[in-house]
């Protein structure tokens, strides 16, 4: 077997494989060894005619698939280990039939490869960072809901619905007269303002009464999940049958110590002051780093196979799959239920695919040209840190600890220079926003 490579477009490599007529003579009598028992021909046991015999019923070509197949088989691994110094394969090979002779048979495979991400620039640039403070309205805000949280339900007499209230209603929808799916309940709590149901219904129930039975007109948005809803005028039949209103409880350190431990009201509200802070950091830190990312970007050209982005749509399309099994539902039942089908869902998450792969390129790209590296002492700390956030001591937990963790820890500690390093080289300008 002989081979050779040549750079194609697009990011792939056509690798020629050359097999000479002993080669292939050799991988079609293993054809014939490996499927000669699913024949059966007369005067022979099932299994044992010989190959010409074979060849004579079923024609000469009988055999050359299966040894066409063989022969890529046991020898493309070999290749792609000899490739592995110059070139990362990234997919599937494409296989063509190049020549086929008595004396000759010659493969043509093309495949992915990670391609070269040519930056100009990735240093010396001006670069937006995000920096978030919290505000007093803030913490209001999560004492609010605290407040909710805690608050009781009493039943109103006396008067009519408004917003704010929780209104238990029965409700039945028609649309053109005939009710339709989905458009019936009875004893539905409905807090009025919510903006729970579509445009219009809630400010309908507002000023009625218990006991009284209204017709709501409402519109269907056109931008309604279901389809054949929407844009649809509709009429509902709403009958009220009670009203509670929600008491918020007072904001007292008995309060907020059987709710969240803390032992006073002021202390509640610096460690929720202290939670923001830490989200809102994380927050622009993530946009910065984003920000770094894009610019470089711009400056950067590459040629993406497409495999890299079908296996990217692949990830994220799973990601939301796996969110959605968190709230009880499958992919097949939401696409069902949108009326849209698998290959258009995935379309959706191609840019952004895309996008995501040129990022990675990017990133590896800088690590190696500046040999961004996690040095073992470095690992260790992150292990030791983790053991003693749950009681461990360091060896005894780093016994314990899966290699793909420690793998991650060290990818963490990667990322974490890389952009240190980035923003520590480019000038980076700040910019509040609340």
């Amino acid at each position: 077997m002989k081979y050779t490579t040549k750079a194609a477009e697009k990011s792939t490599v056509k690798i020629t494989i050359k097999f000479d007529g002993e080669e292939w003579k050799e991988a079609v009598n293993k054809a014939y060894l490996k499927s000669r028992a699913k024949f059966s021909i007369n005067g022979f046991r099932k299994g044992k005619a010989p190959k010409h015999v074979i060849e004579n019923v079923y024609g000469k070509g009988v055999f050359y698939e299966d040894a066409l197949n063989l022969l890529f088989s046991e020898n493309y691994p070999v290749i792609v280990e000899k490739m592995s110094s110059k070139y990362t394969i990234v997919g599937e090979p494409d296989v063509t039939i190049d020549k086929f002779e008595e004396d000759l048979v010659s493969l043509i495979a093309t495949v992915p490869v990670k391609p070269e991400a040519k930056i100009s620039a990735y240093t010396g640039m001006k670069i937006k960072q995000y920096a978030y403070n919290v505000q007093d309205s803030d913490v209001e805000a999560e004492v609010q809901r605290l407040l909710e949280r805690q608050a009781r339900q009493e039943p109103v007499e006396g008067r009519a619905a408004q917003n704010g209230d929780i209104a238990n209603i029965d409700f039945l929808g028609k649309v053109d007269g005939v009710p339709f799916d989905g458009g019936q309940a009875n004893g539905y709590d409905l807090t009025l303002g919510s903006g729970q149901f579509i445009p219009g219904f809630e400010e309908q129930v507002v000023g009625m009464n218990v006991g009284e039975t209204r017709d709501v007109n409402v519109t269907f948005p056109e931008e309604y999940q279901a389809v054949e809803l929407k844009g649809k005028a509709a009429v509902f039949t709403v009958t009220l049958n009670a009203i509670k209103e929600k008491v918020l409880p007072e904001l007292t350190d008995e309060l907020v110590k059987t709710a969240t431990g803390s032992e006073t009201v002021e202390e509640y509200k610096a460690k929720a002051k202290e939670r923001i802070q830490g989200q809102l950091d994380k927050k622009a830190n993530d946009e910065t780093e984003n920000s770094i990312l894009g610019a470089i970007a711009a400056n950067t050209e590459v040629e993406i196979p497409q495999a890299m982005i079908d296996r990217e749509t692949d990830s994220l399309v799973k990601k939301f799959e796996y969110q959605l099994m968190y709230q009880g539902l499958k992919l097949a039942e939401y696409l069902e239920f949108l009326k849209v089908t698998e290959a258009d869902f995935r379309k959706q998450y191609e840019e952004q695919a895309a996008k995501n792969v040129k990022s990675q390129l990017i990133i590896s790209t800088i690590i190696d040209a500046e040999k961004i590296e996690a040095t073992e002492e470095e690992v260790d700390a992150k292990i030791k840190e983790q053991g003693e956030s749950i009681g461990k001591e360091f060896e005894e937990y780093k016994k314990t600890i899966d290699p793909r963790q420690v793998e991650y820890l060290r990818s963490d500690i990667i990322i974490t220079k890389l952009f240190d390093f980035l923003k520590a080289n480019n000038e980076m300008y700040v910019e509040e926003s609340k």
